[in-house]
């Protein structure tokens, strides 16, 4: 991971579920200047469609994915 996209900030969605962790990303992600990165970590299986959904809605980028052993990191690029 490049250094420019070192998260800014965390979410812990963790045992938290849908609308939960696209309602803290979305509070999370206003806080952050342009171009800077949110990591979101969820465990809710329905999580990876939704926040990949709303991020492509709203314009924002999905820098990295990761999932393991149930556990899915996102860091998304705020763009506008």
């Amino acid at each position: 991971m490049d250094l420019k996209d070192k998260p800014m900030a965390v979410v812990d969605c963790i045992g938290f579920y849908c609308p939960m962790p696209i309602t803290m990303t979305k509070e999370a992600i206003e806080k952050l200047d342009i171009g800077e990165v949110l990591m979101v970590e969820a465990d809710d299986p329905a999580a990876e469609e939704d926040i990949r959904r709303w991020a492509d809605r709203v314009g924002h980028e999905i820098v990295k994915f990761e999932k393991d052993d149930g556990v899915m990191r996102f860091c998304i690029r705020k763009m506008k």
